[in-house]
């Protein structure tokens, strides 16, 4: 155990521990998902025990650096971790794409890291997905530790092994799948955020509801409150449900050839809102998801595979925690937007996959929507 210092946080009160084993699919080793309070005081331990000392190097961001880097490199050096010089990358959704990737690799490499070392991913999505593309790429393989310091990366990015970066074709339109070899959920990491942040990951949390599992939107609603206003039982609950969930859909479909694809509800949608507006600060990936999903709901309405009640009900409680359920002014129109949308990796020889609903709960995967179904959605919404 880390002795508690200034700079250390005091032992976690709490921790729920999910694993993912795709050892049978292939040789990924399996790995734990650690989710608790102040566990940034534990990290070297938790590493420690499940991979050993190693010579680490963290990535991180302008945003997180300040707040959390030097006391990480303090706790890993107490835990007999050897320090690599750190990397700290410009923060924002434009920090994805060949530069900074570039950038990342040149410094991994200049630092002297070998296929021994352990990279350190401490941030939101963006670090998390760079740096994960950067540990598959580096030697054809470095082990990475994903510490996700936003809701949004902590139930969504960090999980599952995507990685990838933006590119004029779209988003995360280059990457690879490469899973980590643990992931360190501090719950306390989030009262750093601004309450746009926590909305944005909630639209992620609230998914796993719509997907799968009705109960669990029904919690969502009764406890949405408390989790965006800091509640530690009610972050730590949804968290751990919303990572178990995920777990269980990547080992069935660790490559998303078929369930996996159900995660992306809302998101051939949101994607398509993301790249119209440039990938910039005026609309977040979650918030871009939460439109999405009521637009995947409202569709589903339209074509009678779920009650209108139930697509008011989804509308109804994505604005009631504050998100968007419109898309913002966008400088392009229906055509340019479906453009944007056959451009998504999911899209089968220029054909749409979209994920639609036969109500809460119900989430499947469809291949036969039709175009001017799609494009009436989009003519109600701008």
């Amino acid at each position: 155990m880390v002795e508690s210092s200034s700079d250390v946080m005091a032992p976690p009160v709490e921790t729920h521990t999910v694993s993912i084993d795709l050892s049978q699919a292939n040789r990924t080793p399996p790995y734990d998902i650690v989710i608790g309070d102040n566990l940034f005081a534990n990290a070297g331990e938790l590493i420690g025990q499940r991979l050993s000392a190693r010579r680490c190097l963290i990535v991180t961001d302008t945003n997180i650096a300040p707040l959390y880097l030097k006391r990480l490199e303090a706790v890993l050096d107490a835990s007999g971790h050897t320090l690599l010089p750190s990397v700290t990358l410009p923060a924002g959704e434009s920090s994805k794409d060949y530069v900074n990737l570039h950038v990342l690799l040149n410094r991994i490499l200049a630092a002297g890291i070998d296929r021994s070392s352990l990279i350190i991913a401490l941030g939101g999505g963006v670090v998390g997905d760079l740096a994960g593309l950067a540990a598959s790429l580096a030697m054809r393989g470095i082990d990475i530790v994903q510490m996700p310091t936003t809701l949004l990366a902590q139930v969504d990015s960090s999980v599952g092994g995507k990685t990838g970066i933006n590119t004029d074709a779209g988003k995360n339109t280059v990457g690879t799948f490469y899973q980590p070899r643990l992931v360190i959920i501090d719950v306390s990491a989030l009262d750093s955020l601004p309450l746009r942040e926590m909305r944005a990951g909630y639209a992620e949390i609230v998914k796993y509801g719509l997907i799968k599992d009705a109960a669990f939107f029904n919690w969502c609603r009764a406890h949405a409150g408390k989790l965006l206003n800091g509640d530690r039982a009610a972050q730590i609950h949804a968290i751990a449900a919303s990572c178990n969930y995920k777990a269980q859909v990547v080992m069935a479909d660790e490559r998303e050839a078929g369930e996996r694809a159900l995660l992306n509800l809302g998101h051939t949608f949101g994607h398509a809102m993301e790249s119209a507006t440039g990938f910039s600060n005026a609309l977040m990936h979650g918030e871009a998801v939460a439109i999405g999903m009521v637009m995947a709901f409202r569709l589903s309405a339209q074509l009678g595979l779920c009650s209108h009640t139930e697509s008011y009900d989804v509308r109804d409680h994505i604005a009631s925690v504050g998100l968007p359920v419109k898309p913002p002014a966008l400088a392009c129109g229906v055509d340019q937007l479906m453009a944007l949308m056959a451009q998504d990796k999911k899209a089968v020889a220029g054909k749409l996959t979209l994920v639609l609903a036969r109500g809460i709960g119900k989430a499947f995967v469809a291949k036969d929507v039709r175009e001017t179904e799609v494009r009436a959605v989009w003519a109600e919404f701008l």
